[in-house]
């Protein structure tokens, strides 16, 4: 069983920067993928980021490579979320997600979320 909580979101204006946390709860932290994914309003809930327990690769969405990067703390039990050059389209709630298969995360088909958290950019 893993548990998830994000923090972190906000209100910014573009070309800022956010740094999203979600700290993960159970001894099996450390074997599940993690990723990210947003939903803006009237949208479905698409991909952003996600990285693989195993050797840490990473892997983005088109939208957001080169501004966004993903990390995780094993020890601490928390995935990150850095988003720089942050654009209005953005906006969203932002999701973590996880899963023992990266690609399952990737077609949203992830054992467990988080509750969200709201990221806003102004222009």
């Amino acid at each position: 069983q893993v548990q998830l909580v994000e923090s972190g979101g906000g209100l910014v204006q573009a070309g800022d920067s956010l740094r999203l946390s979600c700290a993960a709860s159970g001894r099996t932290f450390s074997r599940y993928c993690m990723g990210w994914l947003r939903q803006a309003p009237g949208k479905e809930r698409e991909f952003v980021a996600g990285i693989r327990w195993s050797d840490g690769s990473t892997y983005y969405a088109d939208s957001v490579k080169g501004r966004f990067t993903i990390s995780r703390d094993n020890a601490k039990n928390t995935v990150y979320l850095q988003m720089n050059s942050l654009k209005p389209e953005d906006t969203a709630v932002y999701y973590c997600a996880a899963d023992r298969v990266l690609s399952k995360v990737v077609r949203g088909e992830y054992e467990y979320w988080g509750q969200g958290t709201q990221v806003t950019v102004s222009s």
